[in-house]
Parts: C-alpha cells; structure tokens; sequence
C-alpha cells in the first residue's frame, strides 16, 4: 500500500468514524460562547470538517485550516471552505471572531492568532484528567495532556474560563475502535503499524461489550482565552 492511499484510508476513517466522538466538545464551546448568526469562526486542524458544519448550522460562517491534503479533501467534498494553512494578515475580510484550535503546535496558534481580532475567542482543548480517560489507558500511557493554561500564557491571551465535556468513543466493534483511533494520528510513529493494531485490538477487549461494541469513556478540558 503506498503512503498516499495509507493517507486516504487514514482520513476516510476519520470522518466516517472518529470525527463524531468531539461532537459534544463542539457543541458545549459554541452553546458556551453563543456561536451563531454573524460570527467568523476558523477552525485550526479542522479534518474533515465536522466542527465546521456543526458551527455552519447555527448560522457562523465557518472556514477551516487543514494541512493534510487528504483530510482538506474531504472538507471540500462536504462544500467547506478549507485552506492549506493559516490566511495571511491583515485579511481582505474582516476578522475572525472564533478560533477553534483543540490542541496546535505553539507555531501554528501563533500563525493562525493574528487573524482574530481583539477581543476575540480562543478555545483550545485537550484529554481531561488521565484517570478519567480511557483512551490514553487503553493506548499504555498514551498521549500526555497539554497544560492549556500554559499555553494560553506562553500565547499572551487573556483567560476567560474553561470547562469539561464527556466525549465517550464508542464504536460497533473492536475493527471499527481500531481504526477509529489509528485515525487520530497517535500512532504515526509505530514502527511496525500491523504490529501496533494487533496490539491495539487486544487491550481494548476489556471494554467491549456482550453485543460486541466497544465503549470507552473520556472527559476533555477545554480553556477560552481572548485576544488581548
């Protein structure tokens, strides 16, 4: 299998399988800042583009930013507006209100921050407390959570409030959870990846269920911070 289909696959996983899971993460941040009719949101790493059309439905006009072509494709495909990085400043439009950026790189939130205005809303988001997740136990450790508060810090933004959202992944069955969460990424770096989802496959047993599924429950922290 080459690398560029390995990529397809990767992506298609993620949005017909994984995307879903941060639905109530988007939804409790737009109920949270009252996204709607009139706002500018630009969603950092959008994927697919699902928090975008979540944001599209009530009303903002929603633009995201997506590097892997793959993923930017099938964004298009779903009639968004998706560039391959961050707009230039200053934008030929006006600012953004919302900038959706779940857990960036420090070089890219400082690439995507000057096309927010003042004032504007910065969420950014990350695993919850690690005996609350059970995705990083079920990966043997796992990623580690980002210290949002000093990344708000480290970013010269104003804090303004954080919260925790249940973001349970659960999938019809143990292949489906298999490659629901090789899709995130997490395991890029495996240097056998057949290996990897064997492994995978066999320490989520534990939470399969007697029909088959497979539940795994999570909390993600999400902190709001302003541009100053």
């Amino acid at each position: 299998m080459t690398p560029t289909s390995t990529a397809t696959l990767a992506a298609r996983d993620w949005a017909e399988i994984q995307e879903r899971m941060l639905v109530p993460l988007y939804e409790a941040v737009y109920d949270r800042l009252e996204v709607g009719p009139g706002d500018r949101l630009l969603g950092l790493d959008c994927g697919a583009g699902l928090a975008l059309l979540l944001a599209a439905a009530r009303g903002a006009a929603a633009t995201g930013v997506e590097a892997d072509p793959a993923r930017r494709a099938l964004a298009r495909e779903r009639l968004l507006e998706v560039l391959p990085a961050p707009p230039a400043a200053p934008s030929p439009l006006r600012p953004y209100d919302v900038l959706l950026a779940l857990s960036p790189t420090p070089a890219a939130l400082a690439s995507a921050l000057p096309a927010v205005r003042r004032g504007g809303a910065v969420v950014l988001a990350d695993w919850g407390p690690a005996e609350r997740c059970t995705v990083p136990s079920v990966l043997g450790g796992g990623p580690v959570p980002v210290d949002l508060d000093a990344v708000v810090e480290r970013a010269g933004l104003r804090p303004d409030g954080s919260g925790r959202v249940f973001c349970p992944f659960g999938y019809a069955d143990v292949d489906s959870a298999v490659r629901g969460l090789v899709s995130t990424g997490l395991y890029d770096g495996a240097s056998d990846a057949a290996l990897a989802e064997k492994e995978l496959a066999e320490a989520l047993h534990p939470f399969e269920r007697p029909d088959g599924t497979v539940w795994l429950p999570n909390i993600f922290r999400y902190v709001i911070a302003r541009v100053a």
